[in-house]
């Protein structure tokens, strides 16, 4: 699986890819090319141990700023060790080979933007840049050049600083909209959840209720007996029609339809409905909310009341459904209730469902 600025495709951290940054430092290559060229004029032993000195150098430089797998990742020991090496090396070799080598320090410079914890990098930078001062005065005598040295090691740590910086923002965005991801991913898996639940226990408990009919009746009444199981039949068609709309998104429930399922389902439960309505059309959202209630609502009388009546009243601000059952005084709230409440309460409305006092239960929501 490949990786862009230390994370996967699906938003996962991994190792920040080396390559990268060992072509961003290979930029500052430039300007050891007229130190090569000195080397070059040395002669032949101090040439080879010029050649070694700019080797073991340039080892340093690149294994400073690639040991971490991050660059804010924890420093180990040997990344200090690594770092500490290229510092002192900077300042050793200008005063042993001569002041053809006093632009190593801007590469210390580049590394303390890159390899240094947040808080040391700009100190690091400027005590670089004051070493590198130094070091002109007492060894150089080219004025122009020493000052052109000076500048580019104060210019391409900064510059490397705010580069860095840049990339941390883009990790940062990039960890971001990973996590907006995952959480549009978890809110999706909840919505279904939550439809799945409340589609199928009311479209089976039918089912249920249905087929117990058929069967008392397959003796007394074949008629009626295969009416029911025809129905059984057309309640599964339509609840496997109803999963497949929800798990796609565009499941809309019409309270009017929700209603009318709600009369056969108490009535095939011998409870007896009675519904009342405001008569005149609610708007869609509020539509679809008091369409769920009314499922859930009937799908738990029918389940654990043992009613023998239930009654469904209907507002253009609220909806209520009461019947005579047994109640349930140690209520607690399964998820069909609690899927309810947060349906509820993203509409901005406030659900009431408890025991009544004179004996049933009762579940209103107002908005």
């Amino acid at each position: 699986m490949n990786s862009v600025f230390g994370y996967t495709a699906d938003g996962e951290r991994r190792i920040a890819p080396r390559r990268g940054r060992a072509i961003g430092l290979s930029f500052g290559m430039g300007f050891l090319i007229p130190l090569v060229q000195e080397i070059a004029g040395y002669g032949h032993a101090k040439r080879i141990a010029g050649l070694l000195a700019l080797a073991l150098f340039l080892g340093l430089y690149y294994g400073t700023a690639l040991i971490q797998d991050h660059w804010n990742a924890p420093i180990t020991r040997r990344g200090w060790i690594l770092y500490g090496s290229l510092a002192g090396l900077a300042v050793l070799l200008p005063v042993v080979m001569g002041p053809d080598w006093t632009g190593l320090p801007i590469y210390v410079s580049i590394v303390s933007a890159l390899f240094l914890p947040r808080r040391f990098v700009l100190p690091a930078i400027l005590a670089t840049t004051a070493v590198t001062a130094l070091l002109c005065v007492l060894i150089n005598d080219d004025e122009s050049g020493s000052m052109y040295i000076i500048f580019a090691t104060l210019g391409l740590g900064v510059m490397m600083m705010a580069f860095r910086h840049s990339r941390e923002l883009v990790e940062q965005l990039r960890e971001a909209r990973a996590e907006v991801a995952r959480l549009a991913a978890s809110e999706e898996r909840l919505r279904i959840a939550r439809d799945l639940h409340d589609l199928l226990g009311h479209s089976l408990s039918l089912i249920v209720l249905k087929s117990e009919l058929a069967a008392r009746m397959a003796v007394k009444d074949p008629e009626r007996s295969l009416a029911e199981v025809k129905d059984v039949n057309k309640v599964a068609r339509e609840a496997l029609a109803d999963v497949r709309e929800t798990v796609s998104g565009y499941r809309q429930r019409s309270l009017a339809e929700e209603l009318d399922s709600g009369r056969a389902v108490l009535g095939a439960a011998g409870i007896t409905p009675a519904v009342r309505t405001c008569g005149t059309p609610l708007p869609p959202g509020r539509d679809a909310l008091f369409a769920w209630v009314v499922r859930e609502a009937v799908t738990n009388t029918v389940r654990h009341s043992g009613a023998e009546h239930c009654a469904i009243t209907v507002t253009d601000a609220s909806v209520e459904i009461v019947d005579d059952g047994r109640g349930a005084p140690d209520l607690r709230p399964g998820n069909g209730l609690t899927g309810l409440r947060e349906r509820v309460a993203a509409a901005g409305g406030e659900v009431e469902a408890g025991p009544r006092a004179g004996g049933g239960f009762a579940v209103k929501v107002s908005l």
